[in-house]
C-alpha cells in the first residue's frame, strides 16, 4: 500500500516571517564578508552597495571562493523552487560552519503586481527585506528604465533633426521600457501630433527585465566595460542598411553616467543572517538570466562559497550560465538541481497518457506513483547534460506540504540507483536546518570541483554549429530547421563580424522542446529558428524559436489588488 503520509504543518506567510524577522546591522554582515566600513555606502540599516573601489579591489584579488550553480529540471508553471533552494543552501552552509554568500536576481515590479509575486525566496528561507528588495529596493531597475528611455529619446531626437548617420525610421530597433506589465503599450505609435512632435512611426514598450540594458549591466565588469559594452548596443540602422549604435548618437557617456550605481552590488542578509547579493535581473530566455558577473566576482573573492541561480530548467539557465556567463572566468565548481514530486508526476502524466499507459483499473495510488516513475525520464535527462559538460550534480528534492515520504523516498532511491546524490530539502519550512544534508553533499562537489568542465561549443564554431549543437546535446532534438528568414539573419550576422559570440537560445521554458505542450522527454523533432538577431552589448546573439513576450500583461485578478501599505509603512500582500 502507498505511503501517503505528507508534511503539512502550517506556517505563517512569507510576509508575515519577513516582516517578524530580526536583522543584523548591515555594517555586521559586511565585516562577516571582510568588507570594511568604507567600502560599502549604507541605504539604511539593512541594505548597502558595495562601492567602486571596493568592486575593483576584490575582483582584482584572486577568488578562492567556490561558485555553487543551483539549477533545475523542466519546470511547472509555478516553479519548483530554485530560490528557495539557493537561500536555504547558502544558510545551511552556515550551519555546517561555511562561510556562504547568495547572489540572485533582484524582483522585476511587473510580475509582483501581476500573478508570479516577489522573487525573493519563501518561507523560512528568504532574503530580506523582503518588501524592499520587491519593491524599488536600491533604485537599480529604475535606473536602467531611465537609461533605457534615454537613448529612445536620443533616438527619436536624431530622426526629428535630421541628423548623420541618417537613420531609417522603419529599421529603429531600440523601444521604449517601463518595469510594470501592460499590454496595451506592446504597441505603440509615437511621434503623432505634426511635425513639432517628431517622426511618426511604430514603436514598442518591453518590461525593463528585457531590456538590452538590463543584460549589458548583468555582463559588464567595470565602469569602462559598461561603457563599452553600451556604446556598441544596435538601436537601428541606416538608410543604407548599417547599424547605428549607441557610440553614433553620442550618448554613451550619458547613459553611464545613469548606470553608474547600478553596477554596485546591493548587499542585504537572509533570514538566518547569511549575507546575500541582490542585483541585476535579465530575462532569462532572450538573455542569459542570472545575477551579474561582477557580484559573483566579488563574492567570490570574500566568500568560501558562492551560491548563484540560473534560470528557469537545466536546458536553458544552466546551459546559458555554460557557454555564455562561464566564459568570464566564472566556472561553476558544482551544479545542484532542483528537482519537485509535483514536476515528476506533472511530466509523468504526460509520458503516460502519450504512450497510453493508463489503466482504468489503476488506483489513484498506483497511478501516482506510476507518473512519479515516468518523470523520471525528465530528470534523467537534465542529469545526462550536467554530466555531459562534466559535472557531477547534486539533486534537490525541493519538499513540497503535500509530499509523501513514499514519493520522496522513490526519487531518493532512483537517484541512488543512477549514482547521483541526492538530498531532501526541506528549507521552506525549516530554513537553514532543513538543508543540511543537502548543504553537505553540494559543499563536498565544489571541493572536489569540475576539472573536466568546458563549454558546450568553441566561439570559433559558426552561429549555425552552435545552434545544432545545443538543440542536439542539451535539448533532444534531432537537428535545427531555419526559416528563410532565420538564414538571410545568419548571413548578415557572419557579415557584420557576430559569428563569433555565443548563442543564447529563446525557447518555451515548460519543454525541452520548442513545443511547450510537449512534455517529458519529446523525441523525433526538430528545433525551429525563426529569427537571429545581436544582442551587441551584452555580447550573445539571440536565436528566436517562438514568440517571445517582452511586455507581460496582468491577470483578470492582479496582484496588486492584494498589496497595501499600513499607517507605519508594513506593505502588506506580497
Amino acid at each position: 500500500m502507498t505511503d501517503t503520509t505528507t508534511h503539512l504543518e502550517e506556517i505563517p506567510s512569507d510576509a508575515e516571517i519577513s516582516n517578524g524577522a530580526s536583522y543584523r546591522p548591515i555594517e555586521d554582515i559586511a565585516r562577516d564578508l571582510g568588507l570594511e566600513a568604507d567600502e560599502i555606502e549604507r541605504l539604511g540599516s539593512t541594505k548597502a552597495k558595495v562601492t567602486h573601489d571596493a568592486v575593483q579591489r576584490h575582483t582584482a584579488e584572486s577568488r578562492d571562493g567556490k561558485l555553487i550553480l543551483v539549477t533545475a529540471m523542466t519546470p511547472t508553471r509555478a516553479g519548483e523552487g530554485k530560490t528557495v533552494t539557493t537561500v536555504g543552501l547558502g544558510q545551511a552552509l552556515g550551519e555546517l560552519g561555511e562561510d556562504g554568500l547568495v547572489a540572485v536576481r533582484q524582483p522585476s515590479l511587473g510580475p509582483i503586481f501581476g500573478i508570479k509575486g516577489g522573487a525573493a525566496g519563501g518561507g523560512y528561507s528568504q532574503v530580506i527585506p523582503m518588501d524592499d528588495i520587491n519593491v524599488h529596493f536600491t533604485g537599480d531597475i529604475h535606473a536602467i528604465t531611465v537609461a533605457h528611455n534615454l537613448i529612445a529619446a536620443m533616438v527619436d531626437n536624431h530622426l526629428h533633426q535630421d541628423q548623420e548617420p541618417r537613420i531609417d525610421p522603419g529599421e529603429v530597433v531600440w523601444p521604449r521600457a517601463l518595469d510594470m506589465n501592460d499590454r496595451a503599450l506592446r504597441n505603440v505609435v509615437v511621434g503623432l501630433g505634426g511635425s513639432v512632435n517628431g517622426v511618426p512611426r511604430e514603436s514598442e514598450f518591453l518590461i525593463t527585465a528585457a531590456s538590452e540594458l538590463m543584460a549589458v549591466v548583468g555582463m559588464a565588469t567595470d565602469i569602462p566595460d559598461l561603457k563599452t559594452r553600451i556604446g556598441r548596443v544596435i538601436v537601428a540602422h541606416d538608410v543604407d542598411g548599417e547599424p547605428v549604435t549607441v557610440d553614433d548618437l553620442g550618448a554613451t557617456g550619458a547613459v553611464a553616467a545613469v548606470l553608474r550605481d547600478a553596477i554596485r552590488p546591493n548587499l542585504v542578509q537572509t533570514l538566518e543572517g547569511t549575507p546575500a547579493f541582490i542585483h541585476g535581473g535579465p530575462f532569462a530566455n532572450i538573455a542569459h538570466g542570472t545575477n551579474t558577473i561582477v557580484a559573483d566576482q566579488v563574492g567570490l573573492s570574500l566568500a568560501d562559497y558562492v551560491v548563484t541561480e540560473a534560470g528557469f530548467g537545466a536546458d536553458l539557465g544552466a546551459e546559458k550560465f555554460f557557454d555564455i556567463v562561464s566564459r568570464h572566468d566564472l566556472e561553476p565548481d558544482a551544479v545542484v538541481l532542483v528537482v519537485t514530486v509535483r514536476a515528476l508526476k506533472h511530466h509523468g502524466e504526460h509520458i503516460l497518457e502519450t504512450d497510453g499507459d493508463v489503466s482504468d483499473a489503476m488506483t489513484p495510488g498506483d497511478r501516482s506513483l506510476e507518473a512519479l516513475e515516468a518523470g523520471f525520464a525528465n530528470l534523467d535527462h537534465h542529469l545526462d547534460v550536467l554530466e555531459h559538460v562534466g559535472f557531477d550534480p547534486v539533486v534537490a528534492i525541493n519538499r513540497f506540504p503535500d509530499d509523501s515520504e513514499a514519493d520522496l523516498e522513490a526519487v531518493r532511491a532512483h537517484c541512488r540507483e543512477r549514482g547521483v546524490t541526492a538530498a531532501v530539502s526541506d528549507v521552506y519550512r525549516n530554513g537553514g536546518e532543513g538543508g543540511v544534508e543537502l548543504a553537505r553533499a553540494a559543499r563536498d562537489a565544489a571541493d572536489r570541483g569540475a576539472p573536466d568542465f568546458e563549454p558546450l561549443y568553441d566561439l570559433e564554431d559558426s552561429l549555425e554549429a552552435k545552434l545544432e549543437t545545443v538543440a542536439t546535446e542539451v535539448y533532444g532534438a534531432d537537428g535545427v530547421d531555419f526559416t528563410k528568414g532565420a538564414r538571410s539573419d545568419l548571413e548578415e550576422l557572419a557579415e557584420q563580424g557576430f559569428d563569433d559570440l555565443p548563442v543564447c537560445i529563446s525557447k518555451v521554458p515548460s519543454s525541452l522542446s520548442d513545443d511547450p505542450t510537449a512534455l517529458g522527454v519529446p523525441t523525433d523533432w526538430t528545433l525551429t529558428v525563426r529569427r537571429l538577431y545581436p544582442s551587441a552589448g551584452p555580447g550573445f546573439v539571440v536565436a528566436l524559436t517562438g514568440d517571445v513576450m517582452t511586455m507581460p500583461g496582468l491577470p483578470s485578478e492582479p496582484a496588486a489588488k492584494e498589496i497595501d501599505v499600513k499607517p507605519d509603512g508594513t506593505i502588506t500582500g506580497l
